[in-house]
């Protein structure tokens, strides 16, 4: 249980300390000119591997091309992250897209359709009822 516990709060800290060197540190300018939210980092047992999942306000073109950048700079701020965390090994880092956003809008959207077809269906029902 304590390996858990340990796993979290160096995700926990992982991803802050990330979000700092994507605010501050890296010089791209499609990094800099998009919002980006780190939403979740997945580490392994070992804290040797992390998937890093990332969300955008960008297109869906726009948010491949971030990830894109961000994997190319993924050296870049692992070597930073070794400056600023004491760690004996800091983990392989791979970024992802993060697509649950999207999915729960779509399921909202869908959601609210149906609502709205039964309510059409309600309202001719209740409507043929009053005639009779």
């Amino acid at each position: 249980m304590p390996n858990n516990y340990r796993i979290a709060k160096v995700s926990s800290l992982l991803k802050k300390e990330i979000t700092l060197i994507l605010q501050n540190d890296l010089e791209n300018d499609l990094l800099k000119s998009n919002f980006i939210h780190i939403s979740k980092v997945d580490l392994t047992r070992d804290l040797q591997f992390c998937k890093i999942y990332v969300t955008s306000t960008a297109e869906e073109e726009i948010r491949k091309e971030i990830v894109d950048n961000l994997n190319l700079a993924k050296n870049f701020i692992k070597h930073t992250l070794g400056q600023r965390v004491e760690m004996r090994r800091v983990p392989e880092m791979t970024f992802k897209d993060d697509t649950v956003l999207e999915k729960g809008l779509s399921v909202l959207k869908l959601l609210e359709e149906l609502k709205n077809k039964t309510q059409d269906k309600d309202s001719k029902f209740e409507g043929n009822n009053a005639k009779s």
